[in-house]
C-alpha cells in the first residue's frame, strides 16, 4: 500500500472521505518515516488532516508508528516533551522543576525541539541536564545524573524531518501532537504542554489508546509544561489508566504573565514549586490538591 491509499481516504470529498483508522494511521506513519513517500504525498495528508482535525485515534497510531522506530530510553519515571518555540514564555523555569523532581529520585527524560528558541538549550547545563544525541547515549545519562534532553533531530531523524515541514508548509500539522505523545522511554507517567486547549483533550484520549497510565496535559506558558501559579489551571490526562481531568487552584493572588518583563524571584519560585507539584502528583496518580496553598 502505498501513501496515496490514504490520501485517497481523507480527501474524497464530502460524504465519501472519514478519518483513519489507527491501523491505518499507523501504516501511513511507517510509510512517512522509511523516507519512500512521495513529498507531494506526505503534505497532501498533514494538511488534509490539519483541515479535518485529527482523531485520537489518528494520533495513537502515528505515535505507534514514530515511537517503534527508536530504541527505547532506559530507566526512564517521567516523560516530559518540549516542543514549543517560547514566544509566550519567560525564562524555561520547568528545567528547574525537572531536575529536582530528578533529584528527588524520579528520573525524568526531556526530549524535544525548540525551534528558533535557544532559550531551553541554553538552560541546560546551567542545571546540570545533559544534551544528548542518541536513545542509547540519553539511556547513559539518566543511569548517571537521573535526568537527561534528548534532542529529537539527532535521535529521531526520520520524525523530525516531517515535524520541520512546517517550514515548507507554513502550518503547523500533526507531528507536532505526535512528538509529545512519542514518550521514548517508554514512561508510565507523562507531562504535557499545550498552546491550544482542545488538544489537552486529543493528547488525553490518545494516551488511554496506548494503554498510558498516568497523564497530566496543561496550557501551559508558551506551549510547555509550565504552569503559571496566579491562575487556576485546568489539567486532563489519566489517572489509573482513566480518564482524568481536574483543577489546580492558584498558588498566588499576583496576576502576572509568565513572559513578564520584571524578573520576581518569589514568582519565579511559584512557577518552580507549582509546575513541580503537578509533576509529582502524576508520578503519583494523584488528583489536584482541594485547597489553595501558598507557593513553598
Amino acid at each position: 500500500m502505498t501513501l496515496a491509499t490514504h490520501v485517497r481516504t481523507l480527501g474524497r470529498g464530502p460524504g465519501r472521505s472519514r478519518s483513519l483508522t489507527r491501523d491505518e494511521a499507523t501504516e501511513a506513519m511507517q510509510i512517512m518515516l522509511s523516507g519512500e513517500a512521495e513529498p507531494q504525498a506526505v503534505g497532501a495528508l498533514l494538511m488534509l488532516l490539519r483541515m479535518k482535525g485529527e482523531t485520537a485515534e489518528e494520533i495513537a497510531g502515528f505515535a505507534e508508528a514514530a515511537q517503534a522506530a527508536i530504541a527505547p530510553v532506559q530507566g526512564v519515571a517521567l516523560d516530559w516533551p518540549s516542543y514549543a518555540a517560547g514566544r509566550t514564555r519567560g525564562l524555561p523555569h520547568f528545567l528547574t522543576a525537572a531536575r529536582q523532581i530528578a533529584d528527588a529520585g524520579h528520573p525524568v527524560l526531556i526530549h524535544g525541539w525548540n525551534g528558533a528558541d535557544t532559550a531551553v538549550r541554553d538552560g541546560l547545563t546551567a542545571r546540570g541536564i545533559a544534551r544528548t544525541e542518541t536513545a542509547e547515549e540519553a539511556s547513559d545519562r539518566i543511569a548517571r545524573d537521573g535526568i537527561a534532553y534528548m534532542q529529537i533531530e539527532t535521535a529521531h531523524p526520520a520524525l523530525f524531518a516531517l515535524l520541520n515541514l512546517r517550514g515548507v508548509l507554513g502550518l503547523r500539522s500533526c507531528v507536532n501532537t505526535v512528538c509529545r505523545m512519542l514518550n521514548p522511554g517508554r514512561a508510565r507517567a507523562s507531562v504535557q504542554g499545550v498552546f491550544h486547549p482542545p488538544y489537552r483533550l486529543l493528547q488525553s484520549d490518545a494516551a488511554q489508546l496506548l494503554g498510558w497510565r498516568s497523564l497530566s496535559v496543561i496550557k501551559g506558558g508558551g506551549g510547555e509544561f509550565e504552569r503559571n501559579p496566579a491562575k487556576d489551571i485546568a489539567a486532563f490526562g489519566l489517572r489509573a489508566g482513566q480518564p482524568w481531568q481536574d483543577t489546580y487552584p492558584a498558588l498566588t493572588d499576583e496576576t502576572r504573565r509568565l513572559n513578564a518583563d520584571v524578573q520576581d524571584e518569589a514568582f519565579e519560585r511559584a512557577i518552580i514549586e507549582g509546575t513541580k507539584r503537578i509533576a509529582l502528583d502524576t508520578l503519583a496518580g494523584r488528583d489536584a490538591p482541594a485547597e489553595t496553598h501558598e507557593p513553598a
